[in-house]
């Protein structure tokens, strides 16, 4: 007999947005290798900035040497470290969180915990602050892994504020009234609202209104405010990010203990294998429990030594975040303008590594089964993973999270070729059937030698 948590499928990860990885690992695409596989567009990885961190790393062997003023520091990093975390690292993170918040917000290192990634941060936040059948409120669309992240092991219950795309998704007093309402109806106690900053999968940030709304809000309710903000160092155009705190110290809120921040190095920084993460609260027992909790998933001492190096060094992470964003800013362009050439359009983003995209006109009906049919097209046959909406609890089919740092230039743009082609044979293809299939087929092939010819091309030109 085993335990409800293994024979129940509460883990989500039959969620379309899970699939579309199964399909991907089953066929990926390799420039060479495997040119007619499966782009993957639906990871939230920063890949655009490894040659900073590479040139640090080169610059700097001692620190992947373990030494320190030439003295080895291997042994002290070797034995046992008790789950505060390094005060040389929680002193260096705190300093880069302020630097992406422009020093308008400090941080106290005794106020944060350590974690393993910020799946661990958000799953023990919710561990901390409600009880199995609670509720949290969380503006939609959202994250898809938050159905496993915040519900899955801690019994919490998701309840959607409803956004809408004719507003561009704001956070309005009715809609979080709205899911107020519908919580008690369902008779959940409401423990809090918790948010992306910026969001995940809007690439926007959040305004200083609507975290100025969410704070009366949430004070009024005398309810939890907790803030993900891992991708604050990605934005990359106006408005500048705001993060939750600024509004709570201009709010005179700045030490309120039902205020709490998540974060992470895994998107700033591309840095998601290190698995480093953090929940900072001004709630001394949130901060106790969550310190013991901790314990089940520690950052490594070698991987905290190394961070704590690199982000002290003030003029590496001055340029770093400088780069990144506009290296950001760039591909962002890069792909709306090459999807704005297939005829298709994006709801405006200035943050975060993916964009929203707006494929409603595509739809054979306004139905989310509409939604899921073009969405096997476009992984089965364009050969491209993105995630729909549906899998982001959005309200309206037609929409999905398109990531596009996680890539290199050229495999963007056979991922935009790809894309023009099936639109091309959507639009030129009246008919139905084997016709339309073979049509589609034909175009597909194409691409791919035309790919595999241009590669060639470029070998060829670098071994003369």
């Amino acid at each position: 007999m085993l335990s409800s948590k293994v024979i129940n499928e509460s883990h989500g990860q039959d969620s379309s947005y899970f699939l579309g990885w199964q399909e991907y690992e089953k066929n990926p695409f390799h420039e060479t290798l495997n040119p007619s596989g499966i782009v993957q567009m639906g990871l939230a990885e920063n890949q655009l900035s490894f040659d900073l961190i590479e040139s640090w790393l080169d610059d700097h062997p001692e620190v992947l040497g373990l030494k320190k003023n030439e003295e080895s520091v291997f042994k002290h990093l070797a034995l046992f470290q008790d789950y505060h975390g390094l005060p040389a690292f929680k002193d260096a993170m705190a300093k880069f969180m302020e630097k992406i918040r422009g020093s308008k917000v400090k941080f106290n290192a005794n106020k944060m915990v350590l974690t393993a990634g910020s799946t661990s941060a958000n799953e023990t936040l919710m561990f901390c602050l409600a009880n199995p059948g609670d509720a949290f409120l969380i503006p939609a669309p959202y994250y898809p892994g938050f159905d496993r992240d915040l519900k899955w092991r801690t019994g919490v219950e998701i309840v959607p504020i409803h956004c809408v795309s004719s507003n561009g998704y704001k956070i309005t007093k009715e809609a979080l009234e709205d899911a107020y309402e519908r919580a008690h109806k369902l008779n959940l106690n409401v423990k809090g609202v918790l948010i992306t900053n910026p969001s995940n999968p809007l690439g926007t940030s959040t305004t200083r209104g609507e975290l100025d709304l969410l704070l009366t809000f949430t004070s009024a309710k005398k309810i939890h405010m907790v803030s993900d903000e891992i991708y604050s160092g990605t934005v990359f155009d106006s408005p500048e990010f705001t993060s939750v705190l600024e509004v709570a110290k201009d709010k005179n809120m700045d030490l309120d203990e039902k205020i709490h921040v998540v974060y992470s190095l895994s998107k700033d920084l591309g840095l998601p294998g290190f698995r480093v993460g953090l929940i900072y609260s001004n709630n001394e027992k949130v901060v106790s429990a969550a310190t013991k909790m901790s314990s089940f998933g520690l950052i490594s001492s070698q991987t905290q030594h190394l961070l704590a190096n690199l982000l002290s060094d003030e003029r590496f992470t001055t340029k770093y975040l400088e780069v990144n964003r506009k290296r950001l800013r760039e591909r962002r362009d890069r792909l709306v303008s090459g999807l704005k050439k297939a005829g298709i359009g994006c709801l405006k983003s200035n943050g975060g590594l993916f964009c929203w995209v707006d494929l409603r006109h595509l739809l054979k009906s306004n139905t989310f089964e509409a939604e899921h049919s073009l969405w096997t097209k476009i992984v089965c046959e364009v050969g491209l993973n993105i995630s729909p909406g549906s899998s982001c609890h959005s309200d309206e089919p037609g929409w999905f999270r398109v990531c596009f740092a996680n890539m290199s230039d050229q495999t963007l743009e056979v991922a935009m070729d790809r894309v023009h082609g099936f639109v091309e044979a959507m639009v030129m293809n009246t008919n139905h059937g084997k016709q339309k299939r073979t049509m589609w087929d034909s175009r597909r092939r194409s691409l791919i030698n035309k790919w595999v010819s241009k590669l060639s091309s470029v070998q060829c030109e670098s071994e003369r």
